[in-house]
């Protein structure tokens, strides 16, 4: 199979990257503003741009789109960047499916949920409550609808492996490692369940291999609020000096909503490949770090 990976410079798509090209499949992931080793450049919101990658040349049968503009509360006071940045590029993206007749894969979020009843499966009733979920859900709306067999995978809160370490548990981590005293106050009621980029790669080969479609929601075995992940992280650095603050996420004042009971119940997937093990953050710290 031959796969375009837009955002391939980032974790879910450097992680698919990796994985697809392990398995035999011929693959090219683009990235935008971070040059990654082994990468091309692609600006999805200048599909024309002299320096892009011709995708067309190319001809996959998937065009996996990893990237967007991740920042909740910055999007949430530049809702036309967000905009422009989610939702367009995903159309830009769209557009050069239909034109290839490829397939197409969008990653989405818990955010597409308002967090009063979860952890959700597939078919819960969606409730955005930020400008960025507004637009995670109106990207992945247009996908589902435009692309023939399109797949949208849903993913919180993921860790893993990753060139510039921005993830939550890869800059504990960092800091441990350098020594560097940590100050970390974190809300202790909003509740996800953290995924490895690794296993969403995995999965997400699982479903294109066999052809699916839809939505599905891919978790872990863990759900935990962000002061139990941080702790969790912590405890596999016993001599790292820190302060956790646990706060709640109303007096945090945070610009933009958060959905508090997130997360997802993963049944559509496990009961579809029963034999996938997914890791978690202990599997993930034991294999790196534990003596």
């Amino acid at each position: 199979m031959k796969v375009f990976i837009s955002g391939a410079s980032g974790l879910v798509g450097g992680n698919c990257l990796k994985h697809f090209k392990e398995m035999g499949w011929e693959v090219v992931g683009s990235y935008f503003s971070y040059a990654v080793e082994g990468t091309v450049y692609y600006d999805t919101l200048n599909p024309g741009h002299t320096e892009n990658f011709d995708v067309k040349g190319f001809n996959p049968d998937v065009i996996v789109h990893c990237g967007a503009l991740t920042h909740v509360d910055y999007c949430e006071s530049h809702p036309e960047e967000s905009y422009e940045k989610t939702v367009q590029s995903t159309i830009n993206l769209m557009a050069l499916a239909k034109e290839i007749g490829c397939r197409m894969v969008y990653i989405s979020t818990d955010y597409v949920f308002d967090g009063k009843e979860g952890p959700y499966t597939e078919d819960a009733p969606v409730h955005p409550i930020s400008i960025y979920a507004e637009h995670k859900l109106e990207a992945e709306q247009l996908v589902l609808k435009e692309i023939n067999d399109a797949l949208v995978l849903r993913v919180t809160n993921v860790y893993g492996d990753e060139v510039r370490g921005k993830n939550f548990v890869a800059r504990i981590v960092e800091q441990c490692i350098n020594k560097q005293k940590l100050t970390l106050k974190l809300p202790y009621d909003q509740y996800a369940s953290p995924a490895n980029a690794w296993d969403i790669a995995r999965a997400m080969y699982l479903l294109l291999r066999d052809g699916k479609g839809g939505i599905y929601h891919i978790g872990s075995t863990d759900y935990l609020n962000r002061v139990e992940l941080a702790l969790r992280v912590l405890s596999y650095f016993p001599d790292a000096e820190y302060d956790l603050i646990p706060i709640s996420t109303e007096d945090m004042k945070q610009p933009a909503a958060r959905p508090l009971l997130g997360g997802f119940v993963k049944m559509k997937f496990s009961n579809e490949y029963p034999d996938f093990l997914f890791g978690n953050v202990d599997s993930y710290l034991r294999s790196k770090f534990a003596k």
